[in-house]
This record gives C-alpha cells, sequence and structure tokens, in this order.
C-alpha cells in the first residue's frame, strides 16, 4: 500500500499565495515539489524560506508543466494543487485518514472558490469535483493549450474526499476580466486548431446563453453582486471567444 504523498504546484509570479498553500500542505505532504516560470516576485524566496524543492524552466504549457513535475515527484502518489489552493482542515484530515490506510485508486476533492472576498456557492462554480491525488505511474496529463485533463490508466472511479480545495481565484473583477480573456482565446486556438468554425451571430448568441446560464438556470443571483460579475465577465468573455475564432478564420483566408 502506498502512504507516501508528493505535493506538485505550478507558480509564476504567486507571492499574494504561495505561502498560503504551502503551509496547507506541510501537514499532509511528505514532500512539496514547486515548478517556477522564472518569476520576477518574492515567490522564490517564499518556497525557499519555507524549504520546499524549487525547480525553474521555461513555460511549455499547463500539460508539459505538469507532466514534468510528474516526472520530478520521489512517491507513488501525487496531490497536483495550484498555489492559489489550499485544503480546509477537513481536507486535510481526509487525506491523511487515506494515507494512514494507503492510497488506492484516485481521489477527488471539491473545490469551492472565494470571488473578491466572497465564497461562491452557485454560479455553476460550485459544487466544483475535479480529481487531484492520483497514482504517478498511470496517470498524465494531456491538452495543448488550456483546460488541461487528467488520465489515468484504467479509468479509476475518483474517491470524494471529505472537505474543501479552498480556492482564492481572483481579488478583483479586473483580475477576472484579464484571466478569462486569456483563457478565451488559447480556447479559440484550441477550437481553430479541431477545425471549429463561428458564424457572425455565434460570438453574441453564446456570449447571451453562458449569461443565462449562470445567472438563472446555475442560481448566480443567489451569489449576489459577485454572482451578477460572475455571469457578466463570462459571457463577455465567451463573445471575446468567438469574436477571435473569426479573427483567425478570416487570417487563414
Amino acid at each position: 500500500m502506498n502512504h507516501k504523498l508528493s505535493a506538485t504546484i505550478i507558480t509564476f509570479n504567486e507571492e499574494r499565495n504561495i505561502n498560503r498553500c504551502i503551509e496547507s500542505l506541510l501537514p499532509i505532504a511528505d514532500e512539496i515539489i514547486v515548478l517556477d516560470s522564472f518569476s520576477t516576485d518574492k515567490t522564490e524566496e517564499i518556497c525557499t524560506k519555507n524549504g520546499v524543492r524549487f525547480e525553474k524552466r521555461e513555460w511549455k504549457g499547463y500539460s508539459n508543466a505538469k507532466n514534468y513535475l510528474n516526472s520530478l515527484a520521489n512517491h507513488d502518489y501525487i496531490f497536483s494543487i495550484d498555489a492559489d489552493e489550499a485544503p480546509d482542515k477537513k481536507l486535510q484530515e481526509s487525506i491523511l485518514k487515506v494515507k494512514k490506510q494507503g492510497f488506492e485508486g484516485a481521489y477527488a476533492v471539491n473545490r469551492l472558490t472565494n470571488y473578491c472576498g466572497k465564497w461562491v456557492k452557485h454560479s455553476g462554480w460550485y459544487p466544483d469535483v475535479k480529481t487531484r491525488i492520483f497514482p504517478k505511474k498511470t496517470s498524465k496529463w494531456e491538452g495543448k493549450f488550456v483546460h488541461e485533463k487528467l488520465i489515468i490508466d484504467g479509468s479509476p472511479p475518483s474517491h470524494l474526499l471529505e472537505g474543501h480545495l479552498l480556492h482564492y481565484s481572483y481579488y478583483n473583477y479586473t483580475e477576472h476580466r484579464e484571466r478569462a480573456d486569456k483563457y478565451s482565446k488559447l480556447t479559440a486556438q484550441k477550437l481553430y486548431a479541431k477545425g471549429k468554425r463561428a458564424t457572425a451571430v455565434k460570438p453574441f448568441i453564446s456570449g447571451l446563453g453562458r449569461f443565462i446560464s449562470m445567472y438563472f438556470i446555475k442560481k448566480g443571483f443567489l451569489d449576489g453582486r459577485a454572482g451578477w460579475k460572475i455571469a457578466t465577465i463570462s459571457a463577455k468573455s465567451n463573445i471575446y471567444k468567438y469574436k477571435e475564432l473569426r479573427r483567425l478564420q478570416h487570417e487563414a483566408n
């Protein structure tokens, strides 16, 4: 049975979040490995102070970075976590319980997002179940552009652990819009590479559909102002995604 756990983190200018992330992992991880793409802030200083293994490498995409991190892990099981995340006390206890019994298969966590100071319980952001603890030897990440996907040989079911993975996503609305647009641009490139194309009305239909889905169907209105901003920014970024796809189409003609 496997009783040891490697925690892996990707960073770039994460001085605001990384200390909280590392401190939350110290009680549960047998090693913590950080892969940094040459941060210019105090990320390295904070990591070094906490005694984690700190590696630097040119950025080659999410899947590439995570697979490289997997190769650096010394233990059979990996906990893949983002720098802006931290397991709460209940999740820490759940992981320690599993460690004592021995890891087997894969394990999922329920992520709870803090958006500009508010915990979001609707808007399609919660529940947010993700497989994050998995066997090193039979797992790999796939996805060239964005939204990397974890592939595990044999597709074993993920056991959902009690507790929450706290996600400190955005500290202000501008950050959300900038990151959403970044992902939308990458997604447009992914769609174009797959041969997808968009009509002139597609951006606006898609944007309206996204707002209705997040704010009304997924009850974003119950999240108050945060729900309104999440739905609005998501809709605008969806419009941007398909406009970017159309731009790629026209460039090719």
